[in-house]
């Protein structure tokens, strides 16, 4: 059970990375668009609407905004949590005490999986697969939920509790600058996520051939200080959503990036939520 979250965590991962540099090729893509600011001699964070010049003018549908985003992440989380009481419901118990996963939770996953990885190469389809990632996911996230609270009674709820905390206290820090995303954290905080993830996906091969890393699943000191630094690492990743969705606004990105912020938000709560769930489970094993 361990092995299954983490390799969901795994492709989780990806976010930040998919966030940066989509940022960076829209950022030189929109530079030499005659809608944009470069066009009208204005700074190129920012958008000028198109020259009126007749029905040749070039259609622009709309700028993202932080509130645009807001709805749209609110969206994806009905979603989410709509999938995640169906995945929850799904696992079946064929014997008293013993527990059987849902084949469509793993179907739910891959399909998940699937839409991010279109997603990182094609953006503007957001709108689209932000909510079937947010529907296949739910229904792995609820079905694997049922599977820790069977084991341990009232950890999904206090994963959430604590999940939704930390998100919180997150955006309180970024809103106030506490905590300010400059390039060094970013550079810091990314190439972390990619080391966890390159040694999750290591573990997990390692598993398939009988070779498990002890640690990942033990309650042991160094097991637990290692979900504490993975569960921090996804906790500093939502900082760089904010940032994204705050320098995607002041850029003036076109108005469906809104869905691709929100289900990069989306990817790293799932993936913050799954961190927590396993380092509660953890503690509850000392």
């Amino acid at each position: 059970m361990f092995f299954l979250s983490a390799f969901l965590t795994m492709w989780d991962m990806s976010n930040p990375v998919l966030n940066e540099s989509t940022f960076n090729k829209l950022r030189e893509r929109h530079a030499g668009d005659a809608g944009w600011a470069v066009a009208s001699g204005q700074p190129a964070d920012t958008w000028a609407p198109p020259m009126t010049d007749g029905p040749v003018s070039t259609y622009h549908g709309g700028v993202m905004t932080v509130s645009g985003t807001a709805s749209a992440s609110m969206v994806l989380f009905a979603l989410l949590m709509v999938s995640a009481a169906v995945g929850w419901i799904a696992v079946a118990e064929p014997q008293p005490g013993v527990l059987s996963f849902p084949p469509m939770a793993f179907v739910g996953a891959i399909v998940g999986f699937i839409s991010v990885i279109v997603t990182m190469f094609k953006p503007m389809t957001s709108h689209i697969l932000g909510p079937v990632y947010a529907i296949g996911q739910g229904l792995f996230v609820g079905a694997l939920s049922k599977m820790f609270d069977a084991t341990y009674s009232g950890i999904v709820l206090q994963a959430v509790g604590t999940t939704l905390a930390v998100f919180g206290v997150m955006l309180f820090l970024y809103r106030t600058r506490i905590l300010r995303v400059t390039d060094k954290f970013r550079r810091i905080v990314i190439g972390a996520t990619l080391g966890v993830a390159v040694f999750y996906l290591a573990s997990f091969i390692f598993s398939m051939f009988g070779a498990n890393v002890s640690f990942l699943s033990s309650s042991s000191g160094v097991g637990i200080l290692f979900s504490l630094f993975v569960a921090g690492l996804a906790a500093f990743n939502l900082a760089l959503d904010f940032d994204f969705i705050e320098r995607g606004e002041s850029m003036g990105l076109p108005r469906r990036m809104e869905w691709f912020a929100a289900l990069g938000l989306l990817v790293t709560l799932v993936w913050l939520y799954l961190e927590v769930l396993r380092l509660l489970a953890k503690l509850r094993d000392r």
